[in-house]
């Protein structure tokens, strides 16, 4: 799969990248179409819609995640490494985020057209727009 062409579909709403203390509990604003949830020793992540997270939480906001349409098998070797060499080479930051079935990157939405033509370079399909 590493050399197969991938589609990718942005997601429609703008997430936040949010960081509570480890012992905090999941709060009622982690919600939206998309959301996931890591806890480890020194802190609590979680990716949601960025318009229910308060000001007052510490996050990175603006972020357009492009997700891997379909499922790709744990046994895949260098997709990740190839896809984000390209997006290193358009000098796009992203955040990774991997799933059971499939893998999203999350860039900046400033760096987003930037991101589309990265990914669109190494043969892959770029469905959806930056959302607002």
């Amino acid at each position: 799969m590493a050399n197969s062409s991938l589609s990718f579909t942005v997601h429609r709403e703008l997430l936040a990248i949010c960081r509570l203390p480890a012992d905090a509990a999941i709060p009622g604003w982690a919600r939206g179409a998309f959301v996931t949830i890591s806890r480890t020793a020194n802190e609590l992540s979680i990716v949601c819609a960025q318009q229910h997270v308060p000001g007052t939480v510490q996050q990175e906001r603006d972020k357009v995640m492009f997700g891997i349409d379909g499922v790709v098998p744990m046994t895949t070797v260098g997709l990740l490494a190839k896809l984000c060499s390209a997006l290193a080479a358009a000098s796009v930051p992203v955040f990774v985020i991997s799933t059971f079935d499939t893998d999203y990157l999350l860039v900046g939405a400033t760096r987003f057209e930037a991101a589309a033509v990265a990914l669109r370079s190494l043969g892959h399909r770029v469905q959806g727009d930056c959302p607002n």
